[in-house]
């Protein structure tokens, strides 16, 4: 008899993260934090979650990884990996998920690492367990994946200590960490705040080209929307637990729909070398459960009228625009200002060499 005809591969683009109707509470469901997520990231696509603290956006990134705080849950929405239900996983399953199909890169890497154990062991030691290597297979893996992520004579780094490497070789070390497991879906949280400017748009480089040559889902999650239009193919504007605009990167850049991201590309202009002086947007978010019936930026916002405050505002499609949506009701009133088109050439240090091994003298 014939043999049976492979299984066809995964077309590309196919869907990797799908979040519907996501809600998520805090003070053990007696306040909502999150109201009605919905996106897809697809395979070879990065999508950022951009909005102040407080916006929701990392609430809806934990929920995404199953690491909510106790007191914190998910009372209704779904999400999906692939075609794996996560929502209601238990911690048996989660374990499962995490470090083979879903990978994660976090703000402050050190925190993450231990400071008793090499940083090659703490690469090494995983992939011997899931892929059953002997320690000098599992070694020259982790060395390999080193260099991968750029670290410059992954051998010496192997065999560092994490106080030993400088806050960008951690933040790589990190990600080869994420990446070893060969993840569907990589979610980066805040994981350039704590580097300076240069290191920050190297690590961002780095996460571009891994998701090219990877194909990977990229879920980026930041405050600062400057630091992920480079390198996102679409936005997701987060206030105060919802999503106010949606949209392909470029067009939300160039042409805002929300006055709210005209305010976040105001204070962060693309592009932007020694600003003079500091905008900022008047006002604070709402805090979780307090925000009006209406638009949640109307107190914030110089466009607003009364009928923004009156009744719940939909994410609506943005007029004459594809595949963008707002939650605004003068969106079609209103010509905001776009940004500059931001320089993809990341600054650098003339004369500065890759991050290297910092040895204590």
């Amino acid at each position: 008899m014939p043999a049976d005809p492979p299984t066809p591969e995964p077309s590309p683009g196919r869907p990797v993260l799908t979040v519907d109707g996501l809600h998520v509470t805090v003070a053990h469901g007696r306040t909502e934090a999150v109201r009605d997520v919905s996106f897809t990231v697809r395979a070879g696509e990065a999508v950022a979650l951009v909005g102040e603290s407080g916006s929701g956006k990392t609430l809806t990134c934990r929920a995404v990884l199953g690491l909510l705080a106790p007191g914190v849950a998910v009372p209704a929405g779904r999400i999906s990996l692939g075609d794996t239900e996560l929502t209601g996983l238990d911690e048996r399953a989660w374990r499962r998920i995490r470090g083979s199909r879903l990978g994660a890169v976090f703000q402050d890497p050190g925190s993450y690492l231990n400071p008793s154990l090499t940083v090659g062991r703490q690469l090494a030691e995983p992939l011997r367990l899931r892929l059953r290597l002997s320690r000098a297979e599992a070694r020259r893996r982790a060395v390999d994946l080193f260099a991968a992520v750029g670290l410059h004579d992954p051998e010496a780094v192997h065999d560092r200590y994490p106080h030993e490497l400088s806050g960008g070789m951690l933040q790589r070390v990190l990600i080869a960490i994420a990446v070893s497991g060969e993840p569907e879906l990589l979610v980066a949280d805040e994981a350039t705040t704590a580097l300076d400017t240069v290191v920050q748009a190297e690590v961002l480089e780095l996460l571009d080209r891994l998701r090219a040559e990877r194909g990977l889902a990229l879920l980026l999650v930041t405050h600062d929307l400057a630091v992920v239009a480079e390198v996102s193919d679409r936005l997701l504007v987060c206030y105060a637990g919802e999503i106010v605009e949606d949209g392909p990167t470029a067009e939300v850049v160039a042409a805002p729909a929300h006055p709210y991201t005209e305010a976040l590309l105001r204070v962060a202009p693309l592009g932007a070398r020694g600003r003079r002086e500091l905008a900022v947007i008047p006002g604070r978010p709402p805090e979780p459960g307090t925000a009006g019936p209406g638009c949640r930026f109307a107190p914030r916002c110089t466009y607003a009228t009364d009928a923004c405050t009156a009744a719940p505002v939909a994410l609506d499609p943005v007029p004459g625009t594809h595949r963008r949506s707002v939650r605004c009701l003068r969106a079609a009133d209103l010509a905001l200002q776009g940004a500059a088109a931001p320089d993809r050439t990341p600054p650098r240090t003339p004369d500065r060499e890759p991050d290297r091994t910092e040895v204590p003298a």
